[in-house]
C-alpha cells in the first residue's frame, strides 16, 4: 500500500517536473531582458531542477519494480500471457523515458550550470540552443511519460 502511494506521488512530482520546465521556467526566461541575467537565472533554476527530476524518476521505476513483483505474485504463471504484451510495450517506452531524462537533466542541463558556475562565457546563441534543446527534449519526454502512464494503468485493469 505504501509502495502505490510512494509511487503515485513519485509521478506527480516527475510530471510536475516535466510540465513545470515547459509552462513556467523555460518561459520565464524570456521575460528577462539581461542575457547574462537569463544565464544566471536559469542556472539556478536548473541547479534545483536537476536533483528533483532524476529522483524522482528513480523513486518512480523503484516502486513500478515492487509492485511488478505483487502483480507477478498475484497472476502466477498466467502473469506473461494477460500482462506480457502490456508490460514489453512499457518497459520499452520506459527504457527510452529515463535515456532522455538523464540526457535531460545530466547531458544537457547539468552541464549548462556547471559551465555558468565555472566563469565559462555563455553567448547568446549557445544559450538559445540550450533554450531548444531543454524544450525538444522536454515535449520529448512528457510525450514518453504519458505513454508510459497509460501502459501502466493498462497493467491495473
Amino acid at each position: 500500500m505504501l509502495d502505490s502511494w510512494l509511487h503515485l506521488i513519485a509521478l506527480a512530482v516527475y510530471l510536475g517536473t516535466i510540465i513545470g520546465l515547459w509552462i513556467m521556467l523555460l518561459p520565464a526566461t524570456s521575460t528577462l531582458e539581461n542575457s547574462k541575467d537569463k544565464i544566471q537565472f536559469l542556472a539556478r533554476a536548473l541547479k534545483l531542477y536537476n536533483p528533483i527530476q532524476i529522483g524522482a524518476l528513480g523513486i518512480l521505476l523503484f516502486t513500478g519494480a515492487f509492485q511488478l513483483t505483487d502483480l507477478k505474485a498475484a497472476y502466477r504463471e498466467l502473469f506473461v500471457k494477460q500482462l506480457g504484451y502490456n508490460l514489453g510495450i512499457k518497459l520499452c517506452f520506459a527504457f527510452f523515458l529515463v535515456l532522455f531524462s538523464v540526457y535531460q537533466s545530466m547531458g544537457i542541463a547539468h552541464r549548462f550550470v556547471k559551465r555558468q558556475e565555472g566563469g565559462d562565457t555563455i553567448t547568446s546563441q549557445e544559450f538559445g540552443a540550450i533554450i531548444r534543446r531543454l524544450k525538444s527534449s522536454n515535449g520529448l519526454i512528457l510525450i514518453l511519460s504519458l505513454i508510459t502512464l497509460w501502459f501502466g494503468l493498462r497493467l491495473r485493469s
